[in-house]
């Protein structure tokens, strides 16, 4: 059994290592020195080249490093027919959530404004407003964004969400589809942005969907930068329709240089690390669906090519 493994940011090192421990017997290969293309089964893959996974004649399955798989669907040669699976949890969870609720509370404590104050000299204490009071607003309720909304509620504040269809996550005010948006929107203090990049959320974070937020709201988007319409963000800030946001992905990584983001003062800027890639964390559902499609099985994960995740 051969895979392949290709990723521009994560080191192949400790994936060889938790896989030799896990699949004695499997043959692990690094790209670009794959052998021969023929022998390749399985694909762990992040970004990979267009066309990498067209030429390799008997794969099986792709297994995205991440949660997303937007980025494989940019490949014009991507093979038909092929099983794409995605990480689910896998010690994303935890991590997305600590990230998402890093950004609400640097909003809901106004450490941006203390910031600013900070690099002023000034010493003043804002007015602190009680969890409760404040409305969290979740984009997309399924493994992740829910992970979040239920923890945001243990924190103590208010939580709802927006999503494709009803969840039904105890505790938070649930909206879906269209006809929900908008009322979802208007209560909305922080939104946070989980959903996944399909045609349909594609530029979703845009200037009229800001529009419906109150005055002064907040974003948090770890999700993907093509959620985001940047321009659109940067006049809503400089208006004052947004009071700050806080970005992990952005439409072109890495972020260039002279971006208007990197120097703009309410927006803080990371490098794609909401969620990272840990092969001890995640080689046990690598493993597990592996052995899935060896045995006929259906994978976890199993990303529906229609819906785009």
């Amino acid at each position: 059994m051969v895979v392949l493994f290709y990723s521009d940011i994560d080191d192949p090192r400790p994936w060889r290592a938790a896989l030799a421990r896990a699949l004695p017997e499997l043959d692990f290969r690094v790209w670009p020195d794959i052998g021969r293309p023929e022998e390749i089964d399985y694909a762990l893959v992040w970004k990979p080249p267009g066309g990498m996974l067209a030429s390799l004649p008997r794969l099986k399955a792709i297994l995205s490093l991440g949660a997303g798989v937007d980025h494989l669907f940019l490949d014009a040669q991507l093979p038909a027919g092929v099983p794409i699976t995605r990480m689910v949890d896998a010690g994303l969870a935890p991590q997305m959530s600590e990230y998402a609720m890093y950004g609400v509370l640097h909003f809901h404590r106004c450490m941006d404004r203390y910031a600013i104050m900070q690099r002023e000299g000034l010493w003043k204490q804002l007015p602190a407003i009680p969890p409760a009071q404040r409305t969290i607003g979740v984009m997309g309720l399924g493994v992740l964004g829910g992970d979040f909304a239920c923890k945001a509620q243990v924190m103590g504040f208010h939580v709802i969400g927006w999503s494709r269809r009803a969840h039904g996550l105890e505790g938070v005010g649930e909206y879906h589809g269209a006809d929900g948006l908008a009322a979802f929107l208007a209560a909305t203090q922080i939104l946070v942005n989980f959903l996944p990049l399909t045609p349909e959320t594609h530029g979703i974070l845009d200037r009229a969907l800001f529009a419906r937020l109150p005055r002064g709201a907040f974003l948090v988007n770890l999700a993907r930068g093509g959620h985001l319409v940047e321009d659109d963000l940067v006049a809503a800030l400089d208006s004052g329709q947004l009071g700050g946001a806080m970005l992990d992905v952005f439409v072109q990584e890495p972020l260039p240089e002279g971006h208007a983001f990197w120097r703009h003062p309410r927006i803080v800027v990371t490098p794609h690390i909401a969620g990272l890639a840990i092969a001890e964390l995640m080689v046990e559902q690598v493993v597990d669906n592996i052995m899935r499609l060896e045995r006929g099985e259906t994978p976890t994960g199993l990303v529906d090519r229609r819906r785009g995740y």
